[in-house]
């Protein structure tokens, strides 16, 4: 089964792993980060009958103690923690319904495996007053016309959960970069019920889970050949027009993974402004020499000297012209990230320590 060949993939599974998981690696290298706190181990201690704030405040404070509350370092970013301003969430204007025991217990279960199990290209955020509403970025696999991305989903629990599956919406900026994921913020996936799919490829109430949901994004959704990923494509995978179509596909996805980045840099979700300016600025040179490489024929997705090219140079002149105008913008951009870098790493310093401007 796809699912659980991605699970291995990532390292996602119930084993414990002393790995922190504080940096970004490529795909492959994701493995699962370890926690010592047992949520569920307390779990006598959340009352279901409770309010929906005693319970939330009873979920955040078993998360804080190993956690904390947070840092302004990049490097110690956590993959998990419960925040409190759900303001610019998308369904922070959606009731959320009456808390039931099965309903809590199953939102406890959820931030249980995902502080556990997130690979570390993956980063949640959950709410402290709202706990049915989730943030996730998901870094852009290597090898795919995302790679290097940053993309966000917030995500809702109705009060019908685990019963149907979450409701997630792809903050896309107006944009279609994958078929999967549209303008509108639709995530179409079968494991959300947005697609069709058979047995445990839907959503299941006893074996489907959030975490499933955010490494099936990754994986099969932002994968290096996306053009297929549309039910009319799938025939021509392998044939001659198919490929090419799936390589000028992927041009455009490559674009438009651009503008996410111009996105997502110039207005930065909350509680991931500190990701988002040490991931690009980590980033940026590998990413730069990366577009560099694209404009001079390099397929897009091929890793550093595999050799792939395209055939000639009517296959890419469009995209190198487009290319060349966001990677001048996305260069604009990675300087002035460079400076809000520096700010908070300043803000982070203690009074009187000189913070060094290279």
């Amino acid at each position: 089964m796809a699912l659980k060949k991605l699970l291995q993939l990532f390292c996602v599974s119930k084993k414990d792993s002393k790995k922190k998981g504080k940096s970004i690696d490529p795909l492959w290298q994701a493995s699962a980060p370890h926690s010592s706190l047992s949520v569920t181990a307390n779990k006598s201690h959340l009352d279901p009958c409770s309010s929906r704030h005693e319970c939330s405040s009873m979920i955040s404070s078993l998360a804080r103690t190993e956690h904390g509350t947070g840092s302004n370092d990049y490097m110690s970013f956590n993959q998990f923690d419960v925040v409190q301003d759900f303001s610019d969430h998308h369904y922070a204007k959606t009731s959320p319904g009456k808390a039931t025991k099965d309903w809590v217990k199953a939102i406890q279960s959820e931030w249980s495996l995902l502080q556990k199990n997130l690979p570390e290209s993956i980063y949640v955020r959950v709410y402290e007053d709202r706990i049915d509403l989730l943030r996730a970025a998901i870094v852009g696999p290597a090898g795919t016309p995302y790679h290097d991305g940053l993309f966000f989903f917030d995500v809702r629990f109705p009060s019908e959960y685990p019963k149907c599956p979450p409701k997630v919406h792809y903050h896309s900026g107006g944009l279609r970069l994958n078929p999967n994921l549209y303008e509108s913020g639709k995530v179409c996936l079968s494991l959300l019920n947005t697609w069709w799919g058979n047995g445990c490829e839907k959503w299941g109430k006893s074996n489907s889970t959030m975490l499933q949901v955010l490494v099936s994004i990754q994986g099969l959704v932002l994968n290096d050949k996306p053009y297929f990923n549309e039910p009319g494509n799938k025939n021509s995978a392998k044939t001659t027009a198919g490929e090419k179509n799936s390589l000028v596909y992927n041009q455009t996805a490559f674009v438009l993974s651009c503008k996410t980045m111009l996105y997502s840099l110039r207005k930065p979700p909350k509680h991931f402004e500190t990701l988002v300016a040490g991931h690009f600025h980590e980033r940026e040179h590998a990413f730069l020499d990366a577009c560099s490489a694209y404009m001079s024929g390099t397929v897009v997705g091929s890793s550093a000297g595999s050799g792939a090219r395209y055939d000639c140079a009517k296959c890419f002149a469009d995209f190198k012209k487009s290319l060349t105008l966001y990677t001048e913008h996305l260069r604009t951009e990675f300087a002035a990230n460079r400076s809000r870098l520096l700010e908070l790493e300043r803000k982070a310093s203690p009074v009187g320590e000189i913070v060094p401007t290279s």
